[in-house]
């Protein structure tokens, strides 16, 4: 694929048939120190769900970011992976400066922002979704989906902040518009906030049916339909 070619491409197929829910829940880590995991995650802010042991060395925890839907697990005879061999593992932000803040302020290692080189795949950086060239600085244009940092747990296990704002069409359905703290809705008014006013240096004039257009804003972001103007 050349470096002129655009390297995303959206993809919406409709179901034929109503299918069975399956949602992802669990992501199994592999580590070495059952307990210095358990206080890396912990001191993350990550809900601890369970802990679990039973005899014969077995022994399972569980861990749920905030806002998740998807929990990690990790612990003693839980799985035959390598320690520290799951990488790519993403989550997703509404703003990524502020939650890199927030992990350095817990006194983990995360990388600066960066954010893709428009299609270069070669480089000696690891590898991520976009490549293996990292670009210091967020995305010049704020896009979703191609602002990063990244930070790995004791055993090596790597995580990567993803920055997302508004999804590609299709990837959320406009009826069930739902948000997992104030922090995201709160971010979510502010955008709103600031495409408004420049929706009012167009008209000229104040608007007073700005809370209608505050929602359709909001609504049509998360859906990936198109923005009001």
């Amino acid at each position: 694929m050349s470096n002129s070619q655009e390297h995303i491409k959206t993809v919406v197929e409709t179901p034929r048939t109503q299918t069975i829910d399956m949602k992802l829940e669990i992501v199994v880590i592999p580590v070495s120190d059952v307990d210095r995991a358990k206080g890396f995650y912990s001191d993350l802010g990550w809900r601890l769900d369970a802990d679990f042991a039973a005899d014969e060395g077995f022994r399972v925890i569980q861990f749920t970011p905030p806002g998740s839907g998807c929990s990690v697990i990790f612990g003693q005879n839980v799985t035959a992976a390598a320690p520290g061999s799951a990488r790519g593992l993403y989550l997703i932000v509404s703003d990524i400066t502020a939650a890199r803040r927030e992990l350095l302020g817990r006194g983990v290692e995360v990388s600066e922002v960066f954010h893709d080189a428009s299609g270069v795949y070669a480089g000696t950086d690891e590898p991520y979704l976009f490549g293996q060239l990292r670009i210091p600085g967020p995305d010049p244009e704020h896009r979703s989906y191609r602002s990063f940092a990244s930070f790995s747990d004791p055993d090596g296990n790597g995580w990567l902040l993803q920055e997302i704002t508004a999804r590609l069409p299709g990837r959320v359905d406009a009826d069930a518009t739902t948000f997992t703290s104030s922090t995201e809705l709160a971010a979510a008014l502010r955008r709103a906030a600031t495409a408004h006013g420049e929706h009012e240096k167009l008209t000229g004039e104040y608007d007073e049916g700005w809370p209608d257009w505050y929602a359709e804003y909001i609504v049509s972001e998360q859906a990936g339909n198109q923005l009001p103007s």
